[in-house]
């Protein structure tokens, strides 16, 4: 049996318990039953860069609750309408708004909000945007300073252009000579980033060398998004974080010939001083042994002769084998009409436009599959797909 909620995504009244505000309601709101919360979803109606906010009542005491939300909240100026999906997580899809932007996942006791909800001892939820597709899986490169990971991630970019994307760091540290904000790295204030990290915007982070360094979501994100495959150059620690992480990788870590070769390479750079280059000798010793751990990365390269190393990692990805991304992009037609409703059947939810009686378009079907989600909070959910029934 489907089960059917409203259209323009009002809540049946018949369903819900007796709801007392603060203030008179305005625009658009959805109640939503799950365990022993209510969830209350509010949207404001024709004003645009109007965020939809969540309150929370838990049955058991009968109070609201303003729950802490991660992630960023979706934009519905034109209302929007929801559905139950398990225990976990309520779907939003907003009107009048394309596919790339339309479908949004309210996570309400995932393993994310548990994890978070379990830290800060509140009440807490989380926004995840969804899109149709995969995408490619990221690639953790990794490895000491001077090693040359950096040359060859240049020379991937350089060959394959429209295949790669990379993913800018976060830092804390001073900018060295010729290096530009935004394109070798994010340079920010140290309260800035310690903020983000704390509201969970960095998917990793780590103190190196006294500076915080960290990948946030949204670079990976927007590597995805624009249909190419994200490189992240980051530590081991920060590599440690990742594969913690819901995000699925390729772990490289690229390995110098000797020590003593990397020292040589390194005091070669010119870029540092004694002191530095010691402290970054120390750490490179710590960041090999830690490369030994079993499960942590998945092909360790040696960077003896750069152009064989860059073959071989080439071959690691299957770029030699012509290998394309099978990155999916949404359906650019699909909007979520100001007219639909919505209903699940198993994991499949149909979205039913053209529903008003005075609208003249024809009707017309489209089944969004959630069978196969993957990612969520603090990043995008994807593994969506959507086909049309025209009837």
């Amino acid at each position: 049996m489907g089960e059917e909620v409203p259209e323009f995504g009002f809540c049946n009244t018949e369903n819900c318990p007796p709801v007392v505000l603060d203030s008179e309601p305005q625009g658009y709101e959805t109640l939503t039953i799950i365990g022993d919360k209510v969830y209350l979803v509010c949207g404001s109606e024709g004003i645009p860069n109007m965020s939809i906010n969540i309150k929370v009542l838990d049955k058991q005491t009968g109070k609201w609750l303003e729950p802490v939300v991660f992630g960023a909240k979706p934009v519905a100026s034109e209302g929007f309408s929801s559905i139950i999906l398990d225990s976990e997580r309520v779907l939003i899809l907003l009107r009048e708004s394309s596919t790339d932007n339309s479908i949004w996942f309210l996570e309400v006791d995932t393993p994310f909000v548990k994890q978070k909800r379990k830290q800060l001892g509140i009440e807490v939820v989380a926004w995840s945007k969804g899109l149709i597709g995969y995408g490619s899986k990221p690639i953790v490169i990794s490895g000491p300073s001077g090693v040359g990971k950096g040359t060859l991630i240049a020379k991937l970019m350089k060959e394959f252009p429209s295949t790669f994307g990379f993913s800018v760091s976060h830092t804390t540290r001073v900018p060295r000579d010729k290096e530009m904000n935004g394109v070798h790295y994010h340079f920010t204030e140290r309260n800035k980033m310690e903020k983000d990290i704390q509201d969970a915007k960095f998917l990793e982070s780590a103190l190196v060398h006294g500076n915080l360094y960290g990948t946030s979501i949204e670079a990976v994100e927007a590597v995805s998004d624009a249909g190419k495959r994200c490189i992240l150059d980051i530590d081991v620690q920060g590599a440690r974080s990742v594969r913690a992480s819901p995000l699925e990788a390729i772990f490289i870590f690229v390995c110098p010939p000797s020590f003593e070769e990397l020292e040589l390479r390194l005091r070669a750079r010119g870029t540092e001083t004694e002191e530095q280059i010691q402290k970054r000798l120390r750490n490179a010793r710590e960041e090999l042994e830690q490369a030994k751990t079993a499960g942590l990365f998945d092909h360790m390269l040696v960077n003896d002769k750069l152009e064989s190393c860059y073959q071989n990692l080439k071959k690691i990805l299957l770029l030699d084998e012509n290998d394309k991304s099978p990155y999916q992009p949404s359906m650019k037609s699909f909007i979520v009409p100001f007219s639909h409703s919505i209903s699940k059947v198993d994991q499949k939810v149909l979205i039913h436009c053209g529903t008003n009686e005075l609208s003249a378009s024809p009707s017309t079907k489209f089944i969004l599959d959630v069978s196969s989600l993957k990612g969520g909070a603090p990043g995008r959910t994807r593994g969506l797909t959507l086909s049309t029934i025209n009837s």
